[in-house]
């Protein structure tokens, strides 16, 4: 008898992109077609898995965002509609650059739970605070973002995870790499190897990449 296994990608891998949609929405659907693979790989490294993997796509701010003040006050405003009407009263604080913490945010998080720490609350209920927050991001350089997620995804290759895929470059924003398969993941995010690798190349991402891929 065979048996299937079905892995469960951490939910802030994928719900980060949903809570976004207004700052990224624009990219990606210039960049999509009907398969969600945003069209033909731009910039994937010869010879290395091309992206498969979920999450938002990295693209720069528009209209053009506000300073890092803002920013991160509106992050704050986040974070306290998390702390009460979220119902994750433990909801961490804002790195000082504005970006949410999410290892924090992960410790904090109920593994029996449906992801509301990852969604904006119960009910999505501070979804409007997170999507005025994310108004308000500096801009990003997609190249610079593309080089990051190509090193970071390299490293998990290197460090054992060999399905790894690459990010890729369409419609001018970045289409994250990750698991070859996301609709029906082969890659368990949760697996001692995983966070081994994780662990080990979680300096290749830029600030504010952290959950992308």
């Amino acid at each position: 008898m065979t048996t299937h296994h079905t892995f469960h990608r951490r939910p802030r891998l994928r719900l980060a992109a949903a809570l976004a949609v207004p700052l990224f929405a624009f990219s990606a659907a210039c960049g999509a077609g009907d398969d969600g693979a945003g069209g033909e790989p731009i910039a994937s490294a010869p010879g290395e898995p091309a992206g498969g993997g979920g999450g938002r796509t990295s693209a720069p701010s528009s209209p053009p965002a506000a300073d890092k003040g803002a920013f991160y006050d509106a992050q704050m405003t986040y974070v306290e509609c998390m702390r009460t009407k979220g119902g994750v009263k433990d909801f961490p604080d804002p790195r000082l650059s504005g970006y949410l913490d999410w290892a924090k945010i992960d410790e904090v998080a109920d593994p029996d739970g449906r992801g509301e720490e990852y969604k904006g609350g119960k009910d999505a209920v501070c979804f409007p605070e997170l999507s005025e927050a994310m108004a308000l991001e500096p801009p990003r350089d997609p190249q610079r973002d593309f080089e990051s997620m190509l090193a970071h995804a390299k490293c998990m290759r290197d460090n054992g995870v060999s399905r790894f895929t690459n990010p890729t470059m369409s419609g001018g924003g970045v289409i994250p790499g990750g698991d070859p398969s996301p609709g029906s993941p082969v890659i368990d995010p949760d697996s001692p190897a995983y966070r081994e690798a994780r662990a080990a190349c979680k300096d290749e991402l830029l600030e504010g990449l952290d959950g992308m891929q």
